[in-house]
């Protein structure tokens, strides 16, 4: 093993996509001043991943994926080279976890990141039962035991790798404090918004008869990022649809004045890492959530935020919210505050950097 420790890092999908950018991307320069180089390399280009939700630009598109899967060939070569190969996930979008057995046949060691409880089998909104089948049901045990290492995003996932036989460090999704920043405005209409992406649209939409509600009595706006919908009708609302942009994301939340969270309660959702509320709080943005899984403890309650369970809470809180400019001050401004205090960048960056430096070292 070299001084500096060597690392390639494997995605599914480009820095567009907030797992790899959260959970990979934005720790390698702090990586790398602690002595590991990490080399990004996603499975997906930009192209690709802006194509993948629609079929008819995803076959136009689909020439490319020939090129993709020659690039993850010459990623094989450069794991030879590599003292840790790091996972985010898993190394193809498809198909049995080819890449990461050769990988494992040639002993590098594995760390495998896990962000979300994608060992539970989901029916994507666009494809249906078939992307499941491609993504090879087995694959994530699988990756689990075969990593030397494994860092969850949250205790639900930790728990379930724990369960499989292997040990899990925990690392929130967390965003840079110093990019992420609050942005107090005096809008005469407050701005209420959610932020997210197709596929979780889908919680969202429940909610839409509660804002009507809230239209007809309140002066408000409903800002919506991402859903992939270009134009959404809200009774008695005036309602932006916007397009998620990289280049916006930090200004998007800054817009808000009220940040909406709401989430199904299943399985799947109480693994996710409550990732859209650390956002929120490093923006200051005061915001309604559902308390599932781990959004029931993230925060406090009435301090950083208010927790809903149903409808009639949702138009409860909201219209407290939207009542009371003050409390939506205050509110912002403890959940900034709570953030710095449990979500600094110091803090995971040598907890990932520990696990990389330990899978390397049992392998040396």
């Amino acid at each position: 093993m070299s001084e500096r420790l060597r690392v390639l890092a494997l995605a599914t999908y480009p820095v567009e996509a907030a797992a790899s950018r959260y959970r990979i991307v934005q720790f390698i320069d702090a990586l790398a001043a602690r002595g590991i180089d990490v080399t990004f390399s996603p499975f997906l280009d930009r192209e690709l991943f802006d194509a993948l939700y629609t079929p008819r630009k995803l076959v136009l598109r689909s020439p490319r994926f020939a090129f993709r899967l020659a690039r993850r060939v010459a990623d094989v070569i450069r794991a030879t080279r590599a003292d840790v190969v790091w996972l985010q996930r898993e190394a193809m979008l498809f198909g049995p976890p080819v890449v990461e057995r050769i990988v494992r046949a040639l002993g590098r060691p594995i760390v495998l990141d896990l962000d979300d409880a994608t060992y539970l089998a989901s029916d994507s909104p666009v494809y249906g039962r078939l992307a499941s089948w491609l993504k090879w049901p087995s694959k994530n045990e699988q990756l689990i035991r075969w990593s030397s290492a494994v860092i969850a995003g949250n205790e639900t996932i930790a728990a379930y790798v724990e369960s499989v036989g292997k040990p899990a460090v925990i690392v929130p999704t967390i965003v840079d404090l110093n990019v992420f920043t609050p942005c107090e405005s005096d809008r005469a209409t407050p701005v209420i918004g959610w932020i997210g992406t197709h596929s979780t649209y889908k919680f969202l939409q429940p909610l839409l008869p509660v804002l009507s509600e809230l239209g007809r009595e309140h002066e408000l706006s409903l800002r919506i990022v991402g859903s992939g919908f270009e134009r959404i009708e809200i009774p008695h609302v005036q309602v932006e649809a916007k397009r998620w942009q990289l280049e916006e994301e930090v200004s998007d939340f800054q817009s808000l004045d009220i940040g909406l969270y709401p989430l199904d309660d299943d399985a799947f959702t109480r693994g996710k890492s409550g990732f859209k509320a650390i956002q929120y709080m490093a923006a200051g943005v005061p915001f309604v959530m559902s308390p599932v899984g781990v959004c029931a403890t993230m925060g406090i309650d009435g301090r950083t935020h208010l927790l809903a369970r149903d409808a009639d809470e949702w138009r409860g809180h909201l219209a407290t919210l939207l009542r009371d400019r003050e409390l939506r001050r205050a509110m912002g401004r403890a959940g900034r505050a709570y953030a710095e205090e449990n979500y600094r960048l110091e803090e995971q960056v040598e907890k990932i950097a520990d696990v990389l430096r330990g899978a390397a070292k049992r392998f040396a």
